[in-house]
């Protein structure tokens, strides 16, 4: 993959699906699920599938459409199935990360397991369960959480996952199955999305509703925090909940309505288009500079871009095309292609823009070069100013609990202590204007204590616990 793909903006995490429906054909259901949530990762993606005596797997490097086929699809029979596509956040890009996870025992017998997130306290689970004899096969958190399965007490998955809980601190969205049983589980913060849908008498588990969606399927409602759902049937009497950690202070990532899930998606109060919309319009109250045009960075802000510009009575106009497939190859640029930079992926319209003040709206701006380079173009097609507005405050901290940035040396608004003045001079802009924090909140519909905001104020619900010794004394007799 071209490595400075979409830099300017936090990678997403990873998606996860999952299906209980013995009248379909669920390996392709999750695959038009796995479809729905591509976004959330493109290194890798995988299904598995169970038929109430085995499961059966199949994971590659790659976009799905280019994993699986219609023979594999063909060949993964089953009445379960869960889903992973992924980004690598903790662990590589490697084909030995890919999910899911396969593990058995004796006693247990095989399950699978996907995880979207990242564990605070991946580090010191890591050390004690190395010191304890184990052998990992990836580099992921993930298959910490496997092996704390394994080792757990319990005759049924269910069971396992039960002990295992209370030891991990967040992020997590988990779907595992069993044979005979799918089983999600959301950490007790809800940090990352993990919603519960229907499609006639079958359940479905995904982290975002367009995954329902595409399969006609309805949402019913979110996962709650700390909730484990065990599907074991069909119909009202196939689902059981339980809680399998204390529900802590709800912290839901705030880029999830920022920029991460799609917008056609539904998270807290209705759907993203709508809620991103709002954003633009909150930005559009503190940030009243004269312009002739309002253009967005596609795709992610187009949301954005047309809330300001209804709420300022400005133009919308279209004026960067993207090139939605230079991010997909892994043919790497030469050096005269590396050096037109942002032109890979953006062109501008000199017909638009020509002598325009234009004030630019993106969601985010992390480290500031493609942003740089984008009002560079738009003053080479012809724009008299350029303006630049942003739907969030600024990211000026990284992000462990499941979001792939940059280090705090890589943060333009880390590098210059949040000053917005000497912000607006890196990327020669005319002027640059964030969306403050409360407001941002406001328009998400949401309650001010929903959310992690730690990327921008540097406080995370869930501390990092990298010392063992820091561990609960239980799982030291285990």
């Amino acid at each position: 993959m071209f490595e400075d793909e979409d830099i300017e903006h936090p990678h997403e995490e990873c998606g996860v699906f999952a299906i209980y429906a013995p009248e379909r054909d669920v390996a392709r259901a999750a695959y038009f699920g796995l479809y729905a949530l591509q976004h959330r990762g493109q290194e890798s993606a995988g299904i598995a599938v169970a038929d109430g005596k085995a499961i059966f797997s199949f994971k590659e490097m790659g976009l799905v459409n280019q994993v699986f086929d219609e023979h594999v699809i063909a060949s993964l029979k089953g009445h379960i199935a869960i889903g992973h596509t992924r980004y690598s956040t903790t662990g590589g890009s490697m084909i030995c990360n890919a999910q899911p996870l396969l593990a058995a025992d004796e006693q247990l017998g095989q399950f699978a397991l996907a995880h979207n997130g990242n564990l605070a306290n991946a580090s010191a689970l890591r050390a004690r369960l190395l010191r304890m004899g184990q052998q990992f096969e990836s580099t992921s958190d993930s298959e910490i959480i496997s092996a704390m399965i394994l080792r757990a007490d319990g005759a049924t998955l269910a069971e396992r996952v039960t002990h295992v809980a209370p030891f991990l601190s967040a992020a997590y969205s988990l779907v595992l199955c069993s044979v005979s049983e799918v089983i999600a589980v959301r950490d007790p913060y809800a940090v990352r999305p993990l919603c519960l849908g229907k499609i006639d008498d079958s359940w479905i588990v995904a982290s975002e509703t367009c995954a329902l969606d595409i399969l006609g399927g309805q949402f019913v409602r979110e996962i709650a925090p700390g909730e484990m759902l065990v599907i074991d049937g069909a119909g009202e009497s196939g689902l059981h909940s339980f809680h399998v950690a204390e529900p802590m202070q709800r912290a839901g990532c705030l880029f999830e309505h920022i920029y991460f899930s799609r917008p056609d998606s539904q998270l807290g109060a209705g759907s993203l288009y709508s809620s991103r919309q709002r954003m633009g319009v909150a930005l559009a109250h503190e940030f009243q500079v004269d312009a002739d045009l309002v253009i967005a960075v596609p795709d992610s802000a187009i949301p954005a871009a047309t809330g300001y510009a209804a709420a300022r009575g400005i133009p919308y106009a279209d004026g960067l095309i993207k090139n939605r497939y230079v991010g997909r190859t892994f043919i790497q640029p030469d050096q005269q292609l590396r050096e037109r930079g942002v032109r890979l992926k953006f062109n501008a319209l000199p017909d638009i823009l020509r002598d325009k003040r234009v004030i630019m709206i993106d969601d985010s701006i992390v480290r500031g070069t493609t942003t740089r380079q984008l009002v560079q173009l738009l003053r080479q097609a012809g724009a008299a100013e350029v303006h630049v507005g942003v739907t969030s405050p600024p990211f000026r901290h990284p992000c462990y609990l499941g979001i792939d940035v940059a280090q705090y040396n890589e943060l333009i608004a880390s590098q210059h202590n949040g000053d917005v003045a000497k912000i607006t001079q890196a990327i020669a802009a005319d002027s640059l204007h964030y969306l403050s924090l409360d407001v941002l909140i406001e328009a998400t519909g949401l309650p001010k204590n929903s959310f992690c905001v730690g990327c921008f104020t540097g406080t995370y619900p869930a501390p990092i616990v990298e010392n063992e010794e820091q561990l609960p004394i239980i799982l030291q007799n285990n």
